[in-house]
């Protein structure tokens, strides 16, 4: 294995001081900030809390587990008729 592919030992340098997210455990300030960032779209607390009062699933700690949320998105679509489609 050559150095440049070998796994790092330590952080990197950027990585240092950041804290990891659980993409299963996220608080519901953490999530809306995620899925802002990644949605192209912003993703609001309330709006993640509206969706929780209707049903989505939350951890018993009540975070969100980012790919149960996804999953309970879709299958609300589904049911909905919906698909977002243009």
């Amino acid at each position: 294995m050559t150095p440049e592919h070998a796994p790092s030992s330590s952080p990197s340098p950027a990585a240092q001081g950041m804290s990891r997210l659980n993409p299963g455990a996220l608080s519901v300030a953490d999530a809306a900030r995620v899925l802002s960032r990644l949605g192209g779209k912003p993703v609001t607390e309330a709006m993640l809390r509206a969706d929780i009062d209707a049903g989505a699933p939350t951890n018993a700690n009540g975070t969100i587990n980012l790919v149960h949320y996804a999953a309970w998105l879709v299958k609300e679509m589904a049911a909905s008729g919906g698909g977002g489609g243009d």
